[in-house]
């Protein structure tokens, strides 16, 4: 009998999957890649700031010297040469060893190396409200239920994370407490110091994401809450080169102390093999031999002023209602515009309009806030801020 073709053929998908058509992250590089719309949707780094002059001497030299090697299959945890280094990077604030090192396609394959290690369905990760909308889809397709828990301008209320471990008692809390994504936020070391005590008291594990730690506009540094005291343990400490070097090596890794370390090898066996042994290497000896925190010091400087250019344009446009944070550091600015409007109701407006931003009720694990928004001013001159602000400003007013 031939094929019916009124009933094309339809593969079965996993009931984790079921009704992704699309993944926000997918969504947010369509917006940014539309033409004559200024879009502060995604963490989109400048290009023009890559260090690509260093980095293709850095691959030559790799290919020359290293070629063979460079092209063949290599470890699951990692190339020695990267581990070393990333190791080295991690000293200044955390005693930490080569052998601690787990590395990763990006922090966001950590994230999913971690869910596939620790989580059963049914389990429970608490997450700050709002969080990385990835870290909650990671999670999530492995069965996990997530949580929200209650922040202010200085991160996760420690009040609140104790009461959400003794009623849910989770698998494990993720945070990012530093530059946050999506709000900017950064918590103080008092907070750090409060959320570690409450963690050490309940003996929950941490997973801590630190992307963006290093895109300071202060000077300032943050330790991380893996580096206070009896932390370092009961801590999954995530970093990336993305948004230091470039986003498209895909290398980032994890830190991890004891028994687990072992199980990540093995889901990262399970889910990649390994990451590309050319691009370890690369960063690997990128970091050997280049002035990283010298090129993170002028992409900051940049980023810096791109902060100053959106945070002065949209203080302009805000409602009075409305609440915007002011990040020391990293990609993002969060707005939270107030009762009676809608974020993602505004957004075919802004986009006809010709400015495209984050919705950010897609941050929220439970009781998302619609009447907020992500905004990224690192990918655009101020001038061009300064244009695409004013665009958003008038949908604002309309939808008032």
């Amino acid at each position: 009998m031939p094929h019916d073709q009124r009933h094309p053929f339809s593969y079965p998908v996993a009931a984790r999957y079921a009704g992704m058509a699309s993944s926000p992250l997918k969504d947010i590089f369509a917006l940014a890649a539309r033409e004559n719309v200024i879009s502060f949707a995604g963490g989109i780094p400048d290009p023009q700031l890559f260090d690509l002059g260093a980095v293709t001497e850095t691959y030559d030299w790799v290919l020359t010297h290293h070629g063979v090697r460079a092209l063949q299959y290599g470890v699951s945890e990692g190339e020695t040469e990267l581990r070393e280094q990333a190791a080295r990077r991690l000293c200044r604030s955390l005693p930490t060893d080569a052998s601690q090192i787990q590395v990763t396609s990006g922090s966001q394959e950590g994230l999913f190396v971690i869910a596939q290690a620790m989580l059963e369905p049914g389990d429970v990760v608490l997450v700050e409200s709002p969080t990385y909308l990835a870290a909650v889809q990671a999670f999530s397709v492995h069965g996990a239920r997530i949580i929200g828990v209650d922040t202010d301008d200085d991160g996760v209320l420690p009040e609140a994370l104790d009461e959400a471990i003794r009623t849910h008692h989770p698998k494990f809390v993720y945070l990012i407490p530093t530059f946050q994504n999506p709000t900017g936020r950064t918590m103080p070391m008092a907070r750090r110091q409060a959320v570690a005590e409450v963690l050490l008291r309940t003996e929950v594990p941490l997973i801590e994401d630190d992307p963006y730690g290093e895109l300071s506009f202060t000077g300032g540094t943050w330790a991380p809450i893996a580096s206070l005291p009896g932390m370092s343990e009961r801590t999954l400490l995530l970093n990336s080169m993305s948004k230091l070097m470039s986003p498209g090596l895909r290398i980032g890794w994890v830190r991890a102390e004891g028994t687990i370390r072992d199980t990540l090898s093995v889901a990262k066996a399970a889910i990649s093999m390994q990451s590309s042994v050319i691009d370890q290497l690369t960063v690997a000896r990128y970091l050997e031999t280049q002035d990283l925190d010298a090129h993170v010091a002028t992409v900051s400087a940049v980023y810096r002023e791109r902060r100053d250019a959106m945070a002065a344009a949209i203080g302009r446009v805000l409602p009075d209602s409305a609440h915007v944070t002011h990040p020391d550091g990293g990609m993002f600015l969060w707005a939270a515009l107030g009762d009676g409007y809608d974020a993602q109701a505004m957004l075919t407006d802004a986009v006809e309009a010709g400015v495209a931003y984050l919705p950010g009720w897609s941050f929220f694990a439970d009781h998302a806030d619609v009447s907020t928004m992500r905004l990224s001013f690192v990918t655009h001159s101020p001038a061009v801020i300064e244009d695409g602000i004013s665009r958003l400003g008038e949908v604002i007013a309309r939808h008032g």
